[in-house]
This record gives structure tokens, C-alpha cells and sequence, in this order.
């Protein structure tokens, strides 16, 4: 059976917006959509409602999901879409659901423009759960603001897109994470920008003799690094741009200043074998909060 881009669908502007970027993103991979609506057992409205039964939330899921399925059809023709409704608890069925799918899409609520997100407690608990790649989107999210102006500065959905922007561990590369990255990049058109984060020298707080000879020598071999980690997968993506950026500070602000400008940001998340619970590094939370471009989350081991 084929994968799909599924999406999850609660009639919120940030889930349509996720269902539009959710369509933009099969037809770029040529798989067919999924939009997927989760009904909870008792939703909090209805049983705050008297006069709203289940029976016409039900029938409101359904309408939504059919107008929803509607209009992409009409905005994107050609691609094939399925809608299903299902009730569980949204985590649990959303996790479930990106078990056969290429990706799964979410909303999340922006704080504005530059702000980012805020993202809630279902989000997390997919991010945190799904074994793959999950894309946060922010409410308001259009076509445009994934690529340049054009030359009159107007945003255009016709010019090329902006970056995709990579962050990445150089001890710990990964094959997954680097995989879907130059993948994104390569059906974009768009150049990858590497971005690799290394911590201030413990010396330069004192300023020792010697600290820059020791900060030109520690950029250097942490930007051999980042050329090395990179330097199979130019070859298997020769027409992908990649811009390299190993920078000394902050791993989590680095990034989010690196993706000001991106159309998506791809980061990992190590997927723990371990009795620990569910985990979601430093640097993962940093890009879901605060990034304001769709947010790429890449689950490895």
C-alpha cells in the first residue's frame, strides 16, 4: 500500500493552514493526502454545551472534513485525497495514523509573525512519540511564505523557495535526518543550509592566553566536521546547493536565527529504547517554539 501526507484536521485556522501546506507537500512528493479528523469520546465542548449533542458534533466533523477534502481538490486538481474519522484520543490516533504514512502534518498555533509558536500538549505528545517525520505548521502559513519576493518584493508562491535549513549534530549524524533533508531540498529547488552548534571554549570566560589561537582552532576542526558529515551526501545530491554554517554558541538560538528566513527547518529526535518516557532534546523544543517557518521533525535512533 502506498504512504501517504496525513494530516490532522480540528477545524482550528492552524489545521487548515496545516492541511494546505499538508496538499502542497504530496503533490511535491506525487502521494496521495490523507486528512484525518480525531473525535474525542466526549468532546470538552459538548459536554459543556447541553444544547450541542453528539450526534450534531458528529455531523459538523463530518461536513468539515468533506468541505475540507472539497477545496483541496478544487485548489490542487489532480491529487487524490481520502478523508477518514476516527475517535480515540487525539495523540493516540495521530501516532497511530503516521505509523503508515510518509509524514504527518499538524497545526500549531503562531504567536505572530515573529514569535513562533505555541505549541500544545497533543502536538508534543506526537512529536515526542511518532517514529515518523512529524511537520508542525503555524496558523496562517501560505504558499508565498515559502518562497522569496519577487523582484518587486511582493510575496509569490512563483519564485523560488527559500531555504531549507538542517540542524545538525556533527558527532551524532544521522542518515534518517540528513536523508529527509536533502530530500526536501532536492524537490524544492531549494539550496540546504547546514546548520552545526558548538559550545563556547570553557577558557574564554577567563580569557587565558592563548584563547584565540584555541577558538581558530576549534572552528576549524569543527567546520571539517561539518564538511565530512556532508560530504557522501553532496555526492548522492549533486544538484542540491548546500551552504555550510558551523557556528560557536547557543545550539537552540543558532538554529532558530539560522531558519528566520527558511521555507522548512528539519531537526531530529533521538528515538529512546530505553523505560524513559517520551523525550524531546533542548534544541527540538527551541525550533518548535520559537521557528516560524514549518518545523520538520525527524525521529531517529
Amino acid at each position: 500500500m502506498s504512504r501517504t501526507v496525513t494530516v490532522g484536521l480540528d477545524g482550528s485556522p492552524e489545521s487548515r493552514a496545516a492541511v494546505e501546506w499538508a496538499a502542497r507537500e504530496a503533490l511535491l512528493r506525487g502521494l496521495p493526502l490523507k486528512i484525518v479528523y480525531v473525535s474525542e469520546p466526549m468532546p470538552r465542548f459538548v459536554a459543556r454545551t447541553p444544547l450541542l449533542d453528539t450526534a450534531t458534533y458528529r455531523q459538523w466533523a463530518e461536513q468539515l472534513t468533506h468541505e475540507s477534502a472539497e477545496g483541496v481538490r478544487l485548489r490542487h486538481p489532480g491529487i487524490e485525497v481520502t478523508t477518514e474519522q476516527l475517535t480515540g484520543t487525539v495523540a493516540d490516533i495521530l501516532c497511530e495514523a503516521a505509523g503508515s504514512a510518509e509524514l504527518l502534518v499538524m497545526g500549531s498555533r503562531g504567536l505572530g509573525k515573529f514569535e513562533g509558536f505555541m505549541v500544545g500538549s497533543a502536538s508534543l505528545a506526537v512529536v515526542a512519540r511518532a517514529e515518523r517525520p512529524v511537520v508542525l505548521v503555524r496558523a496562517g502559513e501560505q504558499a508565498a511564505d515559502e518562497h522569496r519576493m519577487d523582484p518587486t518584493g511582493v510575496p509569490s508562491a512563483a519564485t523560488p523557495y527559500r531555504s531549507v535549513v538542517l540542524g545538525l549534530d556533527t558527532e551524532h549524524p544521522d542518515d534518517t535526518l540528513l536523508a529527509f533533508a536533502f530530500d526536501a531540498a532536492a524537490r524544492r529547488k531549494a539550496p540546504l543550509r547546514a546548520v552545526a552548534v558548538w559550545p563556547e571554549p570553557p577558557t574564554s570566560f577567563y580569557r587565558f592566553p592563548g584563547d584565540a589561537e584555541l577558538y581558530d582552532s576549534l572552528e576549524r576542526e569543527h567546520a571539517a566536521a561539518l564538511t565530512d558529515v556532508l560530504g557522501s551526501w553532496r555526492q548522492k545530491f549533486q544538484g542540491v546547493e548546500v551552504v555550510e554554517a558551523s557556528r560557536c554558541g547557543s545550539a537552540g538560538q543558532v538554529l532558530v536565527n539560522a531558519s528566520r528566513d527558511a521555507s522548512l527547518a528539519v531537526v531530529g529526535r533521538r528515538v529512546r529504547t530505553r523505560s524513559l518516557g517520551a523525550h524531546i532534546g533542548h534544541v527540538t523544543q527551541a525550533a518548535l517554539h520559537h521557528v516560524t517557518a514549518p518545523v520538520a521533525v525527524v525521529a531517529h535512533g
